[in-house]
């Protein structure tokens, strides 16, 4: 937010994000789910993960099936994505199988077998969605770099004390 409306605005963004809470900011992802399965808010934030695991769990769908997913921004910035990674240090004693298992995590099989296993989009970009995470439809994600978004964390952090988001 900070990166593409600045500071003020997204301090004024915060701010109403905050007086418009249902309840004060408590659980994980699923519990925002149930939070909207049992009428206690509207619309929650959570990560489209643990909405794919709790539709492929008997005892969770239920739950699941009340709540639609969105995904925020789409029509124009795009959407927030997490971000995983993986690097290599200097002093791997096994480079080159270490070289061999990142290759194998980014490569079009692998990321398709975990895309699938964890109702995710996949990270390489000849994979295709499928399944559960293909009903969900096209996600634009926000094309911010990982260095901007670290570059603004201070910033951020801030203003989620500034505004008292957790008080």
């Amino acid at each position: 937010m900070i990166a593409h409306h600045g500071e003020e605005q997204t301090e004024a963004w915060l701010s109403d994000v905050k007086d418009n809470l249902a309840r004060k900011p408590q659980g994980g992802d699923r519990d925002q789910i149930k939070a909207i399965a049992e009428g206690v808010c509207d619309i929650a934030i959570g990560n489209s993960y643990y909405y794919g695991n709790m539709l492929m769990d008997e005892n969770q769908r239920p739950t699941a099936e009340q709540v639609n997913l969105v995904f925020p921004n789409a029509d124009d910035r795009g959407t927030h994505v997490n971000i995983s990674g993986i690097s290599l240090t200097q002093s791997a004693p096994n480079k080159d199988n270490a070289v061999k298992l990142m290759e194998f995590l980014s490569s079009a099989n692998a990321q398709r077998i975990y895309a699938e296993a964890n109702s995710e989009y996949p990270a390489n970009p000849e994979v295709k969605p499928t399944g559960l995470v293909a009903e969900w439809g096209e996600m634009t994600p926000d094309r911010l770099s990982l260095q901007e978004i670290a570059n603004n964390r201070n910033a951020a952090v801030r203003l989620v004390d500034r505004v008292d988001y957790d008080g």
